[in-house]
């Protein structure tokens, strides 16, 4: 498990002083701004964020070290990470997208289906995207109990009962 948890993302400048959207993957959106200082994956830190508004689909915020657009338009699509100690403890069915992504498959006969290379949600909860062994085409399997009835963390491994079909068989 990493250190380090992306919790969101910037997504360009909002207007032309220096306000950035913010994008946040928090379940509750704000609590971002709790969880400073974030780091970027080249080592940058925002020790503060004040959250100044909201717009379609992202937050608006002012960050230290961003003062004009070209600041903040620089700063596009940059991943924004919390230390992990800082985040709250998840219950036990619930995960950390970063905890998932590496993990072994196996179908409930112990057979490996792939390993997970990215969660994916598009708005209808969460999917995993699969890399079968050998493949170069992944396979998106939904993050539901009918369809992923056990996450062993410690094991390293996802126990899948995907659909019928879903990885090739008849």
């Amino acid at each position: 498990m990493s250190d380090r948890i992306v919790v969101g993302s910037l997504a360009g400048a909002f207007g032309v002083l220096g306000e950035v959207r913010l994008k946040s993957f928090c379940a509750d959106p704000e609590a971002i701004a709790d969880y400073v200082p974030l780091s970027t994956e080249d080592g940058r830190i925002f020790r503060q964020i004040v959250l100044t508004g909201q717009t379609a689909g992202s937050l608006v915020a002012r960050i230290d070290g961003i003062l004009t657009k070209e600041d903040a338009d620089a700063l596009k699509g940059l991943a924004l990470y919390a230390d992990r100690a800082r985040l709250p403890a998840l219950p036990d069915d619930e995960y950390y997208h970063a905890d998932l992504i590496g993990l072994e498959v196996v179908d409930t006969g112990g057979a490996s289906l792939g390993r997970v290379k990215a969660v994916l949600n598009h708005g209808a909860g969460d999917i995993l995207e699969v890399l079968p062994p050998g493949a170069s085409d992944t396979v998106l399997l939904p993050f539901t109990d009918a369809a992923v009835p056990t996450v062993d963390l410690a094991a390293g491994r996802i126990v899948a009962d995907p659909p019928l079909g879903l990885f090739g068989d008849d």
